[in-house]
Parts: structure tokens; C-alpha cells; sequence
């Protein structure tokens, strides 16, 4: 069994463990970690025990009250926040992201579905989801700016939404789906267009009353 340190904290992969396979069944084990985030990607077992950071949580907090309020009032499908697993079974992924998008007509064609645990409810999202969202953390960088753009491409998501924190000033691009690969849409005035949402989208930054930074997921 091997193990994995960050932040004075270990998660303990069996050695068994070495494929797609054995990871989801480590992951449907009653020995599979209840904390930290703990992928397969590239072949491999990914572990992040870093702590989160202000920003990083802010952020996530943001796009879980606009886009959850928004889908639930609008009947148009469910909004997954930070948490739950996506496993597309077709290039060998299975990851926590910050948030997802399902339409209703993904779920009701098949191409998303929810698989139950064993003495729980779902645990996990089998297929394609129409948006996935990641908000850049120090620990992140590859996984989320080259492997993830490569895999939520390959697995056929139709939007992947990348905020980057970094530097004291935030940057939100939506990268659209396209036969060679994502590419950014087109920003006006900060503005981009989600063809998952039929909707436009900005996010900005400000400051509180204590000069913290507080941002503001703005939709048209």
C-alpha cells in the first residue's frame, strides 16, 4: 500500500489499486477516504489534501448561488456544487469539479446518469455533463489548466468554465467545445456567451466593508 503526504495529511492507496477499474472500486470500498480530493486522470491516482484557500471557496460559493437559483427556477436542469464525483467511463476519468451543469435532456437521453452507492443514495454521475466548471487553486494548476482541458474535451463537454484567481485579479473564460479542442468564446465587455445556458455571463470583483475580495457572477 502506498502513500500519499500533503500538508501533514496521507491518504493510503492500496496496491492493488493501478488501473481505471480497480480505482472505482477502491472508490465504491468502505476504505475509499471520505476527505480530500482523490482522481484518476492520466492513468493515475491524483491526491489534493491541501487546504482550501478564501478565494477558492468564495468563488465556488458564488457560481453554486447564480447557477443553482437559476436552473432550479427555470426548471432547465440541475446544477451539481462542488462535491460529487463525474467518472466518464470512455477516457478513463473520475473527478470531483467545482460545480457541473445537467440539462434535462442530457439526463433524459442518457447521456448523464446517477449511480447509487451501495448503502447511500447517488454517489457519482456516469456520462457527460453539458458544463463543468474549476476555479484554479496553487495545488491545481496542471490538472485543471492542460490535463482537464485535454479530458473534459475528449469526454465531449460541451463547456468548460475556468476561473483563475490567481494575482489579486480574477479571470473567468468559458471555453467552448469544438472538434479540435476548447477555445475560449469571444468576451465583450467582459461578457461571454454559454450556449449550456442560453445565456451571457460576467464575473466581477470588488472588496467588502472589511476589504476582503467579494465577487459577483453576473447573468444577462
Amino acid at each position: 500500500m502506498s502513500t500519499f503526504m500533503l500538508d501533514d495529511q496521507s491518504v493510503r492507496i492500496p496496491e492493488w489499486v493501478n488501473d481505471f477499474p480497480s480505482f472505482r472500486r477502491w472508490f465504491y470500498s468502505d476504505n475509499f477516504p471520505e476527505e480530500g480530493r482523490i482522481c484518476f486522470i492520466n492513468g493515475e491516482v491524483w491526491v489534493d489534501m491541501s487546504r482550501e484557500q478564501f478565494a477558492h471557496n468564495q468563488i465556488k460559493g458564488e457560481y453554486t448561488a447564480v447557477l443553482g437559483s437559476m436552473t432550479r427556477s427555470e426548471g432547465s436542469g440541475r446544477y451539481f456544487p462542488d462535491g460529487f464525483r463525474l467518472s466518464n467511463l470512455d477516457v478513463f476519468l473520475s473527478v470531483n469539479p467545482d460545480g457541473m451543469f445537467v440539462s434535462m435532456g442530457s439526463f433524459q437521453t442518457g447521456r448523464v446518469r446517477l449511480i447509487e452507492g451501495a448503502k447511500e443514495g447517488y454517489i457519482e454521475m456516469e456520462g457527460t455533463p453539458d458544463m463543468v466548471l474549476e476555479v484554479l487553486s496553487p495545488s491545481s494548476i496542471i490538472k485543471d489548466s492542460e490535463w482537464l482541458l485535454e479530458l473534459y474535451w475528449q469526454a465531449g463537454i460541451p463547456e468548460y468554465w475556468f476561473v483563475d484567481p490567481r494575482g489579486g485579479k480574477v479571470e473567468f473564460i468559458i471555453y467552448r467545445r469544438t472538434n479540435k479542442g476548447y477555445v475560449p468564446a469571444r468576451k465583450q465587455a467582459g461578457w461571454q456567451k454559454s450556449a449550456a445556458f442560453g445565456k451571457s455571463f460576467r464575473l466581477t470583483q470588488g472588496t467588502d466593508a472589511l476589504g476582503h475580495p467579494e465577487y459577483h457572477l453576473e447573468v444577462r
